[in-house]
């Protein structure tokens, strides 16, 4: 059994300037005010509608991710809308395979100290399913039958495509204080990925 860390990265990661650039445009026909346009006027602009609450605008563009992570915590990403998904199957996906490893590959939950008994307790259980998992598959089932006893912390691939007032969204409600720690801890590291990248808009976001 492999135990990995969750993580997110960009695919096809856009250039975040132009994207600024291309969200003024379509804002400032709203306004007729395309003369405005100038060679750095995009983060005041959107600055400005974020505070009016114009959020429609920022529609017009987005960026995908993957993450990876936990099935629990891929089940409350999918809930997202409007979002598009592709995500690892364990129906085609069978992890006694050769190009899995011949094991299943789970996510640590980070909460738990390695020294702790709840630690055990989940490494043991993580342990089992892949034996009881790979026993079915050697008993002739099928991977999409196998399944059933893989575990929530089974890692998953699961790659997300959403616009910027989606992202928005998302963020404000994955990375608060009442968000699971799992799906929080994910959630901050994309954020400050994006603050890094494009802070003008999800500057106002609290983590």
């Amino acid at each position: 059994m492999k135990i990995v860390e969750q993580s997110v990265e960009f695919i096809d990661e856009p250039n975040w300037d132009l994207l600024l650039k291309h969200l003024e445009t379509c804002g400032r026909i709203c306004y007729k005010s395309e003369q405005k346009i100038m060679a750095n006027s995009a983060d005041e602009f959107i600055k400005k509608i974020i505070s009016l609450g114009h959020e429609s605008v920022l529609e017009h563009a987005g960026f995908t991710v993957k993450f990876i992570c936990d099935r629990g915590i891929s089940h409350q990403i999918v809930r997202h809308r409007i979002a598009s998904y592709s995500q690892e199957s364990t129906r085609y996906c069978n992890y006694i395979n050769e190009r899995f490893g011949g094991e299943i590959c789970v996510i640590k939950p980070f909460f738990f100290d390695e020294t702790s008994e709840n630690y055990k307790i989940w490494y043991e259980a993580c342990l089992k399913s892949e034996k009881n998992y790979f026993d079915l598959i050697k008993n002739g089932a099928k991977a999409e039958e196998a399944r059933l006893v893989l575990p929530n912390s089974l890692k998953t691939d699961l790659v997300m495509t959403a616009n910027m007032r989606e992202w928005r969204h998302f963020l404000k409600l994955r990375t608060s204080q009442m968000a699971h720690p799992q799906i929080r801890q994910l959630s901050i590291s994309l954020l400050n990925k994006l603050l890094e990248r494009i802070k003008v808009l999800f500057a106002d976001i609290s983590m």
